[in-house]
């Protein structure tokens, strides 16, 4: 099982955008079209399932909510730090 980070650490390791919610990280990202959105949401679930760690996805009709922690120990764990980045990373596609 993956280490918690505390509070500071999980601060201190986030990208730009996202914000730290109970045992949670979320970001919500923006886009000019729900279908972008969709397209945006299907990456997020093949980089989630390569890594077999799934996050929170909300779907609305310009935006996608995402929130990641890691259940089985608790909170927020380095894991969930790096997928942010990876999904930050396919963000910038769009």
């Amino acid at each position: 099982m993956a280490d918690l980070l505390s509070e500071a650490e999980i601060v201190e390791r986030l990208p730009d955008g996202w914000t730290l919610d109970g045992e949670e990280i979320v970001r919500t990202y923006e886009f000019d079209d729900y279908l972008d959105g969709a397209e945006f949401v299907a990456d997020v679930a093949g980089i989630a399932d390569d890594e077999f760690h799934h996050p929170e996805v909300t779907l609305r009709f310009r935006e996608v909510e995402v929130r990641l922690t890691s259940h089985e120990a608790g909170g927020v764990t380095v894991q969930d730090v790096g997928m942010a980045g990876e999904f930050d990373d396919s963000f910038a596609e769009y």
